[in-house]
């Protein structure tokens, strides 16, 4: 994580904060008469826990409330918008941009005591509280033939609420898509404290605040779409002399009509920090690796697909091996999600990147980030969604050796990367404190004027989460644009 003295980002908010002032100890007082002593955390060492997630360090709350119901969360918004202090909703706190580390002295809203779930198979929907683990909707709604596809690397311990505001992905979503793709209704609480209900049509205020990182208000109830799970499901790996040609792979694949269920890129120095870590045997000497499963209901259609995609590997450069059972297949997504754990153990912190470009410049965008990470000095390594052009280059770094502008430049550079080759700054992990600054670069002065008019019309005094997303109107022009 980034000290908050290092912070690698503009703290001001995106407008004028409101003031806590010193309303703050008689607001906590107040929402502990009002909600009770065991939902109000008010303590100096219980505050400090909740001032951060994990990519950065804000500010110590003023106060941390755990409702256990919408009724809660209205109770807080109201006492919060009456006293003029802002608000920070919260989840697991494993984001990845700053989204959910308060910038200014705030309420913490942590829904982890909302967490009730239940499955109607008859509709093949879930209804889930924002504090519902990920993981816990398929594992719920597998007994009735079902499956919830959003799958983050982080599925076990992260929130659907902190999914629905950062949008998230994961392996699958190259195929079965994001969060966002299996929301069919949300009710969530302004700013004013006003419950609102929503569905997927009219003008989808659902689809605006699905990815909003709760600066337009907090999602307090959610119905998701369940689907039925493939019957088959084949897995394979290859590995390249450098990373490029990976890339190239998945290019050829997707041309030649493969849709993988999943297709994720490790290079080198990924590769090797799992295996000083789980010691799974994967080829060290690989410049990079490709996981890849094909799935469906017809074996001999599953089959066909990984062979298209064996053929662009070898096509490529690559050599491929194909998990012969289950439980070598298993071993191979082992790998995949012990990334973070492992990259952990290298430096003690870490800028983690989330641009996606066109899978046709996947090649010239992964070799060009490379050169970057290789002039830079710092360590980097790339991983990432690669079927969804979705690449997650992480740069690690020791705050007591290295600089945190050096990491704050080199991150910019692979942000301009993306954008020259026709990219985004976020494909899930959001924008939050950690990409704000870019803004300026990936979106033109005039679509940065109506994301401010929905923001003020939303939430007028900048009291939900602030100094999140939107750059600062005055720091415009701040870098060059590309």
């Amino acid at each position: 994580m980034i000290p908050e003295k290092q912070a690698l980002t503009s703290t001001s908010p995106v407008h004028k904060p409101v003031s806590g002032g010193g309303s703050s100890n008689a607001l906590a007082a107040d929402l502990t008469r009002a909600l009770g002593a065991r939902k109000v955390l008010s303590g100096l060492s219980e505050r400090l826990n909740y001032r951060y997630d994990a990519i950065q360090f804000g500010v110590t709350p003023h106060c941390v409330v755990l409702p256990e119901s919408t009724a809660d969360v209205v109770a807080v918004m109201r006492a919060a918008r009456a006293a003029g202090v802002p608000v920070v909703g919260r989840g697991a706190a494993s984001g990845l941009s700053g989204g959910a580390a308060p910038m200014v002295p705030s309420v913490v809203i942590s829904f982890t005591r909302m967490t009730r779930l239940t499955i109607d198979p008859a509709r093949r929907e879930a209804q889930a509280q924002p504090g519902v683990i990920t993981l816990k909707v398929s594992e719920e709604a597998r007994p009735h033939g079902l499956v919830y596809p959003p799958d983050p690397a982080s599925f076990r311990t992260s929130t659907i609420g902190g999914n629905l505001g950062e949008n998230a992905g994961g392996p699958m979503c190259f195929k079965y898509g994001v969060t966002g793709d299996y929301v069919r209704g949300l009710e969530f609480v302004d700013v004013d404290g006003d419950v609102h209900t929503l569905t997927r049509d009219a003008y989808d205020l659902a689809g605006l605040l699905i990815g909003s990182e709760g600066t337009l208000g907090l999602i307090s109830d959610t119905t998701l779409r369940l689907t039925t799970p493939a019957r088959f499901t084949r897995t394979l790996m290859a590995h390249f002399p450098e990373v490029g040609q990976a890339a190239e792979a998945v290019s050829r694949a997707i041309a030649a009509g493969a849709v993988p269920s999943k297709l994720e890129f490790m290079d080198q120095a990924c590769t090797n920090a799992i295996e000083d870590y789980l010691h799974l045997g994967l080829p060290r000497e690989a410049g990079a690796l490709l996981l890849v499963d094909t799935d469906g209901d017809d074996l001999d259609t599953v089959e066909e697909e990984r062979a298209l995609v064996e053929l662009a590997c070898v096509a490529a450069g690559g050599q491929v091996r194909r998990a012969a059972t289950d439980a070598e297949a298993a071993s191979l997504w082992q790998a995949r999600r012990s990334v973070s754990p492992a990259l952990g153990r290298i430096r003690p912190q870490r800028m983690n990147e989330d641009i996606v470009v066109p899978r046709s410049v996947l090649p010239e965008v992964v070799r060009e980030i490379r050169a970057l990470g290789d002039a830079s000095g710092l360590t980097l390594v790339q991983f990432g969604h690669i079927g969804d052009g979705n690449l997650h280059p992480n740069i690690l770094f020791n705050p007591r050796t290295e600089s945190a502008e050096a990491v704050h430049d080199l991150a910019h550079k692979i942000a301009l990367v993306a954008i020259r080759h026709g990219g985004v700054l976020s494909g899930e992990h959001g924008i939050g404190t950690m990409k704000r600054d870019f803004m300026t670069d990936a979106v033109d002065p005039v679509t940065l004027g109506a994301l401010r008019d929905v923001k003020r019309a939303l939430d007028p005094n900048g009291a939900l989460n602030p100094g999140k997303i939107l750059p600062d109107e005055a720091g415009e022009g701040a870098h060059d644009h590309p």
